[in-house]
């Protein structure tokens, strides 16, 4: 089923787009439907109860920070990432649901933990409850945080397989669909792509404009990352490294020195700056989730830096190309398994943003529709298995390093790709489904709950 591309990538607030982006609007959406039922001034408290993975790693992920921001109508797109929203919560223990009507509330005591919980609809669960100045019911809900900051009510859950589907000229349900309506049409999947958007949007909406929007924003996170210096917020005392980076490397060719390997040495650099960016809290675009945000930027910067690009028209196309491919390939993971590394761990995440941006970059540099079906096939064959099990739940350790390892395999799956025809054994379907069955069985231990793995054995928080 086709996900849009303005779904795959979406502005929110870091670290997490499951964690975070996903529990702000399903807590939004929960006192925007107690405004629409008349019962907002009738609300004396609100009680959060988080589950599994929520409840595992939300401290570290900043999850009971975005239900405060959920409750203010707060939207991520719009937030001034250095003004404290919260002051008035952590000071006079009140908050304004929508900025229209204040309450009580406390962050520890009226956000309850639930770690030994896990709802079996989704390992990302909460439930959000709403009582009167008696202590009765006004209205409870409980929703799930499904990947990519995509939210489901209860009675929504199957969204990824019971959603109304969009009413565009192509859809496809899987990759072999998408490659013969291409071959069909004699387009390419950016095309495609392109073309299902018009259908989506308004007709004031400028598909190509807010696609170049979103790039922009894309690098504009490299940029910040690479000025930035200190510690990430949390107890690990992690040092921000992409500013040292940058500075080392310009140093070294300050004074000559040659190094056939540079470019991953830049690619390095472009993704742990959105990565740290993204750990300290900064604006992002999910790509396809906040924990992978550095991934196709960097390989997208890459691809301006060393592509053979005319003009600036050639570099915007290019942009354009990538980032619509990049979405179908990110519709098809988002169908047919799944983007949350509470799900199905960091494969889902690192591993899915690595198959993206092999296939997008790709497509940018010319090549045909089964190379690039080749490229993200490859990409994600190799991250199959890829654990979620960040130290303190926080998207830091190996997060950041994890990004930069994913753009550099992204670059080499797509150059493996372009020296063959497109011809390949595996197909991209056929690894959707390892992907998806692999996560499945995979210990919960090892998806984002920080209970196994380097987050048990590196140290104890």
């Amino acid at each position: 089923m086709y996900y849009s591309l303005f779904e795959i990538f979406a502005v929110g607030i870091g670290p997490s787009s499951s964690h975070t982006v996903g529990p702000m609007k399903a807590a939004r959406r929960f006192v925007e439907n107690l405004k629409n039922k008349g019962l907002l001034t009738k609300v004396q408290t609100l009680k959060t109860k988080l589950y599994g993975s929520l409840a595992l790693t939300g401290v570290g992920h900043g999850t009971l920070q975005a239900v405060s921001y959920g409750f203010m109508g707060l939207n991520a797109a719009e937030m001034e990432p250095t003004y404290d929203y919260l002051a008035e919560v952590m000071q006079n223990k009140q908050l304004s649901l929508l900025g229209q009507h204040k309450i009580a509330f406390s962050l520890s005591e009226d956000i309850i933990l639930e770690k030994d919980i896990t709802l079996p609809e989704h390992s990302n669960g909460m439930t959000f409850c709403a009582l009167d100045e008696n202590n009765n019911v006004i209205l409870e809900e409980t929703y799930f945080s499904v990947g990519g900051g995509t939210i489901a009510r209860q009675d929504e859950i199957n969204l990824r397989i019971d959603r109304k589907p969009y009413d565009v000229p192509y859809q496809f349900n899987s990759c072999r669909e998408l490659m013969q309506i291409c071959a069909q049409n004699k387009m390419t999947i950016a095309e495609l792509v392109l073309q299902n958007e018009k259908a989506i949007q308004p007709s004031h909406f400028s598909v190509t404009k807010n696609i170049l929007r979103l790039h922009h924003m894309m690098q504009q996170s490299i940029d910040i990352g690479m000025q930035k210096e200190g510690y990430l917020p949390g107890g690990l005392k992690v040092k921000r490294h992409a500013k040292e980076m940058y500075e080392r490397l310009q140093n070294k060719f300050a004074n000559n020195a040659t190094d056939s390997l540079t470019a991953i040495d830049w690619i390095n650099i472009w993704a742990f700056a959105v990565a740290e960016e993204n750990a300290g809290g900064g604006r992002m675009v999910t790509a396809p989730t906040m924990g992978s945000a550095g991934v196709i930027p960097a390989v997208m910067r890459y691809m301006e830096r060393y592509g053979k690009f005319n003009s600036e028209t050639e570099r915007k196309n290019a942009a354009i190309t990538f980032l619509a491919t990049s979405s179908a390939i990110g519709s098809l993971y988002r169908s047919n398994a799944s983007i949350s590394g509470a799900e199905v761990g960091c494969q889902g995440e690192v591993g899915v943003a690595c198959s993206m941006a092999a296939g997008g970059l790709v497509a940018a540099l010319g090549g045909n529709n089964n190379q690039i079906e080749n490229a993200a096939e490859i990409a994600m064959e190799h991250n199959l298995g890829l654990t979620c099990d960040p130290i303190c739940g926080l998207v830091q350790v190996p997060c950041i390093e994890r990004n930069a390892m994913g753009a550099i395999k992204a670059v080499n799956a797509a150059r493996l790709a372009l020296q063959g025809s497109g011809a390949h054994i595996v197909s991209l379907d056929s690894i959707i489904k390892t992907m998806y069955e692999t996560g499945l069985s995979l210990n919960r231990d090892y998806k984002e709950t920080s209970l196994a793995g380097i987050a048990k054995n590196a140290l104890s928080c």
